[in-house]
């Protein structure tokens, strides 16, 4: 069976080769008014219709987002340069017809909201999130990528998780999933890195920060960033396996972006208008949040996230552990790196608990509920009427106290154990191979850390199903 694994593995490797590759080209020409050009060029295509799309989910995100919306400009031409007809069967779509084989789009594309979601463009930076940015084909999902950004200043950087070549300026992805998952950051940032070592390989991490603030606070943010780096490796007693052994931390602190956080495989974006010079313990928070789902919800991963769609809605049951549980550990961390004192550590717990505690939402659904409605409410805005401030509780927050609770009780009645022993635990079992979990999978887990099954089940009963606090 092994090597029969093997050999499916290989023959799947080489068949990726010898496909032609998804070529894609983005220019900067007017990024005075928020504009970028994109080409992408589709070849060796069978005769059937092309059916181009932009996608309506971000990794990382759970609820739709029209990213079709500033698409304009869309022409297709074949390999000798004739125009072919466009045709768009719905806002997500455009298809190609008529073609010899190669299908080349060019189209323009509108970027002004710098956070991890959408596409920001401006003449200090391009800031990009691969699906508010780039059309893909169905049924190509499967080939390699490569892509040339083309540099507005040629003193500016690029920052990213995609797979550099010879060429500073293009970069490859073994599958659209992977380009998807890769945000880029082009401008003139400031770059801190520096290596770890947990398991006898080297791995470099990277912080890529595009700031008004000096190089010295760059340097000390890199520290603090280190020692949250340190903190996270040390729960699980090892860090990932970055694919080509690099991470990247995306960082945009400036008066015009909007604040959020957002992981991804290998890197993460950080954006805040909280500058360092008088904030950079408070930006510090979303560091250990991102970086804390480099093992937790990238490769502990729930079930219900696999495959990822980015056509749909991708709702889950278990985002009370995947992102409450991270929440949780965003202060913790903080606190054992001694980054924050005991007093404001106890603030920000107490802070969660009065959320959770004084919640009306409570009533109405359990975490694994309210974890599904993260399609409705996961930066997801809407004109709709609806009534969330009595019936809705963040699952961040929901879970940061089950968190809370659970590390006590577990401290309380089972000698040295920890919720580290239970997040070490789905890491061994889950993490490590990547095998996606579900709920029951965690109810298990937690059972054979404690060594009681019993206490497992009315955990989850009463806790993780049930609406009792």
């Amino acid at each position: 069976m092994r090597w029969t694994t093997l050999w499916i593995v290989l023959v799947t490797i080489s068949q990726s080769l010898a496909q032609a590759p998804v070529e894609y080209q983005i220019s900067f020409e007017n990024a005075d008014h928020h504009e970028a050009e994109v080409e992408v060029r589709f070849a060796e295509l069978p005769d059937s219709t092309l059916e181009v799309r932009m996608s309506r989910t971000s990794p990382g995100r759970y609820a739709l987002h029209e990213f079709a919306k500033n698409v304009y400009n869309v022409q297709a031409v074949d390999s000798k340069g004739r125009a072919l007809t466009v045709t768009r069967p719905n806002p997500h779509q455009w298809n190609v017809r008529g073609h010899d084989g190669t299908v080349q789009i060019t189209y323009t594309i509108f970027g002004d909201q710098c956070d991890g979601t959408y596409l920001a463009i401006d003449n200090t930076h391009a800031h990009m999130n691969m699906p508010a940015t780039f059309m893909w084909a169905r049924g190509l999902e499967d080939r390699p990528i490569e892509i040339t950004f083309r540099k507005p200043d040629p003193d500016w950087k690029i920052a990213t998780q995609l797979v550099p070549t010879d060429n500073e300026q293009t970069f490859t992805a073994p599958n659209l999933a992977y380009f998807m998952d890769s945000p880029t950051e082009i401008s003139d940032f400031q770059l801190r890195q520096w290596e770890i070592n947990t398991d006898g390989t080297t791995k470099t991490i990277r912080l890529a920060l595009h700031h008004d603030g000096t190089e010295a606070e760059a340097d000390a943010f890199a520290q603090m960033c280190q020692a949250v780096v340190a903190e996270e490796i040390a729960i699980f007693e090892e860090a990932p396996q970055f694919d080509y052994g690099t991470y990247t931390f995306i960082a945009d602190y400036l008066p015009y972006v909007d604040g959020d956080g957002m992981e991804h495989r290998n890197s993460t974006i950080l954006t805040s208008t909280r500058s360092l010079k008088e904030h950079a313990v408070r930006n510090l928070g979303t560091v250990a949040h991102e970086f804390f789902h480099a093992w937790n919800v990238e490769r502990m991963r729930p079930r219900s996230l696999e495959p990822f769609d980015f056509e749909r809605a991708n709702m889950s049951g278990e985002l009370w552990f995947a992102e409450g549980f991270t929440s949780y550990y965003d202060g913790l961390i903080l606190r054992r790196a001694r980054l924050i004192n005991i007093d404001r550590y106890a603030e920000e717990l107490s802070r969660t608990l009065n959320t959770v505690l004084n919640a009306p939402g409570r009533q109405f659904f359990s975490p694994v509920e309210m974890s599904q409605k993260a399609p409705f409410t996961d930066a997801a805005t809407s004109v709709d009427p609806k009534n969330f401030e009595n019936t809705f509780l963040s699952y961040y927050r929901f879970g940061a106290g089950i968190g809370l609770g659970l590390d006590l009780t577990l401290r309380q009645r089972f000698a040295g154990v920890t919720l580290d022993d239970v997040m070490r635990a789905t890491w061994n079992e889950h993490g490590k191979s990547e095998t996606p979990y579900t709920n029951n999978n965690l109810r298990r887990i937690l059972g054979e850390v404690t060594g009681d099954r019993d206490f497992a089940d009315e955990f989850f009963q009463k806790y993780i199903y049930g609406r009792e606090l």
